[in-house]
């Protein structure tokens, strides 16, 4: 059997996370959870513990809030899916890492080199992939600069995995429509 890459989309709270984790079960065998989320607040630290708490005990863990293509190559080894959640705080992670006085360029490039990463990984390796990210581009547009930068490298960002991935799975209100 082809390894695969499915890439699910959606809002927020649209059951992206509890969609991809059913999938990477019932696809069975050894699950790589690569999370991307960083505990900055409070807040952050209660979602990170809720999600941690749903994944099964036997699924391995890999923290990796940048270059997860290079940290997740010596983990992979053993994978038969592997499950990053999320592109979103990915994108968040680097563009909040650079200069204020970024490009939206220069953010971009360096997305593109996170995904490049990303999707060297999934060649080398033979475990099929599930990707989330949230769909950023159907809400008003950001009042601020930096939100409207993080839209747009986000929006390219998805736009690029959409068009490598084998299945695209839009989330609405915790039912997936199969967009591609």
């Amino acid at each position: 059997m082809t390894k695969k890459m499915t890439f699910i989309l959606g809002g927020a709270r649209s059951g992206k996370s509890t969609y991809a984790q059913n999938l990477a079960a019932q696809r069975g065998g050894r699950v790589l959870y690569a999370a991307t989320a960083e505990a900055g607040d409070d807040e952050m630290r209660v979602r990170i513990a809720a999600h941690q708490a749903e994944r099964p005990p036997d699924w391995q863990t890999v923290e990796a809030p940048k270059q997860v293509g290079m940290v997740l190559l010596p983990s992979m080894i053993t994978a038969d899916v592997v499950l990053l959640d999320c592109i979103t705080l990915l994108t968040s992670n680097v563009l909040l890492s650079l200069p204020e006085s970024a490009t939206v360029d220069e953010v971009q490039q360096e997305m593109d080199r996170e995904v490049d990463g990303l999707l060297t990984a999934f060649e080398h390796g033979k475990a099929d992939w599930i990707v989330v990210s949230n769909e950023v581009g159907l809400g008003l547009v950001p009042a601020y600069a930096l939100g409207r930068t993080y839209r747009d490298v986000l929006g390219r960002v998805n736009q690029r995995l959409a068009q490598v991935a084998d299945e695209v799975v839009f989330m609405v209100a915790g039912l997936p429509l199969k967009v591609k």
